[in-house]
């Protein structure tokens, strides 16, 4: 059978975002090895340790946790997955619809070309192998937010297959003891988003908005190789930066961007895997790992009191911190997966396999688009430990933040700081006034150019450390105006007048006698405090490595 007929889609960047819909329901993806009834599946915890997720008394066996996710993420396309409708985040409710958004008799799906290149893409960077014939099947379910009554997704054959995702945890409360781990990814599919359901509880009625059906996902699902919540949500930011690097989803958990679905089920280390539960629809990193840990000692609690554990479908809420039942799998849905009639087998080639005199328009060469991969995230951090020297745990900062490393970058450029000193002031007082006041990094006043010319006033000792921090604040208070002319306003420069500073560390030690005996006894601390007197009697203009050397000198003096 021939291959799909591809439909063109822009290549740019769209910014392309759905809202966060706690009905919204995706059909669960292939199985991530757990069984409903509790005996062994095929999966298992192949990589990561056993965790103790509760201390065990003596003579009681520990408990080991098994986690597995499944990912949704929304891909960055101009139109959606099989038809030519806009994707735009807020626009009117139900202005973006097509005939075949709304299942209308006759209208047939066109398959979005960078919907597919994403897909492959995203599995090139994952490791994965990517299927040269995938096929699309229907997934049937009845709600009023699907109004085909089914899905169109890749349950059978899906694009891409058995891949890996390293991710860095650190072990106890210093970064620096970081550990490398990994989990396999069982498949990436493509399959079409839902609707949005409103719920007017004051009217008793719920409102529907199409606007988000049909839109492109990417579902990745990965095996259940991880064991507590922090593992899970270090992975999946993992995963969000590899997205946000490639380009395919802006991956914006806050706008519904990427959905997360996790598989939790406790058992005796040795034993069969326990029967597992699902929390569906966690869109945040923070309420992922808080979710998987509450429902772990739940689990537990319930099997050490005698009780069963359900397989069922939860959801969390994080006003109470804890999950709550949404309905029960014992009735398993029959979702009826057929074929889809209406599209031909997914057929991709790489440069050996691609016919000759073919129309690059309708065909997707593997190999050309493994030849475009960008820099992933790891790949990143190597270098800015290697180019900068900085530690592993800062280079997971910059990394962390959305634009915060092109702004530490921008800063590099144009300052003489070291760049370990750049480091600490972006990552400690910049990202600090950010987070105080809730801002993102472009949304700051003060610019990589400011601050570059902030830390070369610094390192040309123009000013002290204390007064920098000053100029600091004030440049958030004073848009428009420049370090120079902040210091200059202020009389922040440092004392350049060295006799004046002796005349000034005389005095303090004059009028500080017990300090000054109690520095000639050998305290350690008695220096430090005399510092201090003298920077305060300069108002921190007074560079302290000058006013160590003087008073050392006047005390053998």
């Amino acid at each position: 059978m021939a291959a799909p007929v591809l439909r063109g889609c822009c290549l740019g960047r769209c910014w392309a975002l759905a809202c966060i819909d706690s009905g919204s329901r995706h059909g669960r993806g292939a199985a991530t090895g757990f069984t409903s009834s509790g005996k062994r599946g095929q999966s298992f915890v192949a990589q990561q340790p056993l965790l103790t997720a509760q201390k065990s008394r003596k003579g009681e066996h520990k408990w080991a946790a098994v986690v597995g996710l499944e990912i949704h993420a929304q891909i960055v396309s101009n139109s959606k997955l099989f038809s030519g409708s806009q994707v735009h985040f807020a626009a009117p409710p139900n202005s973006l619809v097509s005939f075949f958004d709304a299942s209308l008799p006759g209208t047939l799906p066109v398959l979005n070309r960078r919907c597919v290149e994403a897909a492959v893409m995203t599995g090139l960077a994952l490791n994965c192998h990517i299927n040269k014939k995938s096929l699309f099947d229907r997934k049937h379910y009845f709600y009023a937010d699907l109004p085909a009554g089914y899905q169109i997704t890749q349950q059978r054959l899906p694009i891409a297959v058995n891949g890996s995702l390293a991710y860095s945890v650190c072990v106890g409360k210093k970064w620096r003891q970081v550990i490398t781990k990994t989990v396999r990814i069982k498949q990436i599919q493509l399959e079409q988003d839902s609707g949005k359901s409103l719920h007017d509880e004051l009217r008793s009625q719920t409102l529907i908005d199409l606007n988000r059906a049909g839109v492109g996902l990417l579902e990745v699902v990965l095996e259940p190789d991880m064991s507590c919540g922090e593992e899970a949500a270090t992975a999946v930011r993992e995963l969000q930066l590899i997205l946000q690097a490639l380009g395919t989803s802006q991956a914006n958990m806050a706008e519904g961007q990427l959905r997360v679905d996790a598989n939790i089920s406790v058992h005796h280390p040795g034993e069969p895997l326990g029967v597992r539960t699902e929390v569906k629809n966690l869109n945040s990193a923070r309420f992922l790992a808080r979710a998987i840990d509450y429902e772990i000692q739940r689990q537990i609690n319930e099997l050490e009191n005698g009780c069963e554990i359900l397989n069922e479908t939860r959801s969390f809420d994080y006003r109470l911190g804890c999950t709550v039942p949404m309905r029960d799998k014992e009735g398993k849905q029959d979702y009826r997966f057929m074929p889809e009639p209406n599209l031909p087998p997914l057929l991709l080639y790489d440069t050996a396999s691609l016919p000759a005199g073919a129309d690059p328009q309708q065909v997707i060469n593997i190999d050309r688009i493994r030849e475009q991969l960008p820099e992933l995230p790891s790949e990143t951090r190597e270098k800015l430990i290697q180019q900068y020297g900085i530690l592993p745990e800062h280079s997971f900062a910059l990394l962390n933040e959305v634009g915060l490393l092109e702004f530490f970058q921008n800063v590099i450029k144009e300052t003489r700081a070291e760049p370990k000193k750049v480091t600490s002031w972006v990552l400690n007082i910049f990202l600090g006034f950010l987070k105080q006041r809730n801002l993102a990094v472009n949304e700051s006043p003060v610019t990589p150019s400011v601050l570059a010319e902030l830390l070369n006033l610094l390192d040309r000792k123009v000013i002290s450390s204390a007064a920098a921090k000053q100029v600091f604040e004030e440049l958030w208070r004073s848009k428009g105006k420049t370090p120079s002319q902040i210091v200059s306003e202020r009389k922040l420069e440092l004392m350049q007048d060295e006799e004046a500073l002796e005349r000034v560390c005389h005095a303090v030690m004059e009028g500080h006698p017990q300090v000054v005996m109690d520095m000639k006894r050998g305290n350690p601390r008695a220096i430090n405090k005399l510092i201090g007197l003298v920077r305060k009697v300069t108002h921190n203009r007074a560079d302290p490595m000058v006013i160590k050397e003087i008073l050392e000198k006047q005390l053998l003096s």
